[in-house]
């Protein structure tokens, strides 16, 4: 029967010297093990309760099921690996587009199978190993992947996905929380400057009450809704064309877990690889958690490396009291109706910078790596996949439709190891690009 967990007081319970961490298995006191804990909350909810205000999916259902994945994640990771499971914006646009035909169940369905799909890799790593997955995903697969999703989702900032929840529908409102969050990022220092998103939707908020811009049925549903109560749950159901659409999202998953192990392994001085396999577990049946009862899919979130990383605090304890208070507020409907009164203005403004930073991010991967782009598999790697998502290709066979990012995550895939197994076939080196020294870098893809 597994025990609840337990931690050493590290040192004398009130500080850090300077040079230590706090480990996972330690702690310090209770209370700043709670200040701490509710930093971490502070750090995800920004990105944690946009993700359903796009999808549309009920906010305080999804801040529930993060809560309580961050419980089983810590669980079935053995309290070993310091992490909060907020919603992944890998889901929303095939969420979205699942939701076009199937309604909100078909999208859920997706989510179900794709966190399957995704503990099932975490048994096959935690047997096997997780060396496979460098090969399958090199760097300048995983990068051209995030890019292509920042870009696939820039029509969704504009215009909502066509649902009118975009920069086109207030776009003073969108101008004003993009500014702010941008003035938040270069005024404040530190953990502060980390929660600039959160602060350019309150500042957005804000501007749009003053100027009489907010919904007013969602004003009077934030003033009927009780203080305490169940969130909205709903039920999946399973059609093979939402599972298409969704199902590639998990290649996203692996990098973002993988890189999280990585990134905590680093910060605390211990190898984590043999629970790289136990965060792809927990993860996908956090995930399967959260489609099962109506909210959106769990990644593993950057945002709390930086708390982890600012505080060198990489206590457990903090994540278990960070997932039983966003379980708490999911308990709490008026939260909940708070959320949904976030005017469509203030949500364009903050997923222009969202998911342009997604789009970057792929080409960090890319910078980190040293990806050689001299070599023309790279460099065709990147581009042809880039380009498939950014302009949202689409194939349709029967019923079933595949969209810019999986025709995108699958023409990286097969370019570059296609590429790479005919070079092989021919012991040949492909080319240089011509208009680059005849003696490139040796390429860092393995």
């Amino acid at each position: 029967m597994t025990q609840f967990p337990t931690w050493a007081v590290h040192g004398d319970g009130r500080s850090v010297r300077p040079g230590d961490v706090v480990h996972p298995d330690e702690r310090l006191s209770w209370p700043r093990t709670v200040g701490v804990g509710v930093q971490h909350v502070v750090a995800m909810f920004g990105a944690t309760f946009t993700v359903p205000l796009i999808t549309g999916f009920p906010p305080a259902t999804t801040l529930f099921f993060s809560g309580l994945g961050t419980l089983l994640f810590l669980l079935i990771t053995g309290n070993r690996l310091p992490s909060y499971l907020g919603s992944s914006f890998a889901f929303i646009a095939p969420v979205i587009a699942a939701k076009t035909d199937g309604g909100i169940g078909a999208a859920l369905g997706g989510i179900v199978v794709a966190g399957a799909a995704l503990a099932l890799v975490g048994v096959v790593v935690h047997v096997a190993g997780a060396r496979w997955i460098d090969a399958l995903m090199p760097p300048v697969v995983t990068g051209a992947i995030v890019a292509l999703i920042g870009l696939n989702l820039a029509p969704v900032a504009w215009d909502g996905g066509g649902a009118g929840t975009g920069v086109k529908a207030q776009p003073l409102i969108a101008v004003v929380t993009l500014l702010a969050i941008l003035v938040s990022t270069v005024l404040f220092r530190g953990f502060l400057a980390r929660l600039s998103i959160l602060l350019g939707v309150v500042v957005g908020w804000l501007v749009a009450a003053l100027t009489g811009q907010l919904d007013q049925q969602a004003v009077t549903g934030l003033r009927q809704a009780a203080w305490v109560g169940l969130p909205e749950f709903h039920t999946p159901s399973f059609s093979l064309r939402a599972v298409v659409l969704v199902i590639p999202v998990i290649l996203v998953l692996i990098a973002e877990n993988a890189g999280h192990v990585k990134a905590v392994a680093a910060m605390t001085g211990r190898n984590l690889d043999r629970q790289m396999g136990r965060a792809f577990l927990g993860d996908g049946v956090a995930t399967v958690l959260a489609g099962s009862g109506g909210g959106s899919g769990t990644t593993t979130y950057a945002e709390n490396i930086g708390v982890m990383a600012a505080t060198r605090v990489y206590s457990t304890a903090a994540y278990w009291v960070a997932g039983g208070t966003a379980i708490l507020l999911g308990l709490c409907p008026k939260f909940g109706a708070l959320i949904l009164t976030v005017p469509a203005g203030v949500l364009g403004g903050a997923t222009t910078a969202l998911y342009g930073l997604i789009a970057v991010l792929g080409a960090r991967i890319w910078i980190e790596n040293r990806v050689d782009f001299h070599d023309p598999v790279n460099l065709f790697t990147a581009a042809v996949a880039v380009i498939v998502g950014a302009a949202n290709y689409t194939l349709t066979v029967g019923d079933l439709s595949f969209n810019g990012i999986a025709l995108g995550t699958a023409a990286a895939l097969a370019i570059y190891h296609g590429m790479r197994l005919i070079a092989r076939l021919r012991n040949t080196t492909p080319n240089p690009d011509p208009d680059h020294s005849p003696h490139p870098h040796p390429s860092t893809e393995r």
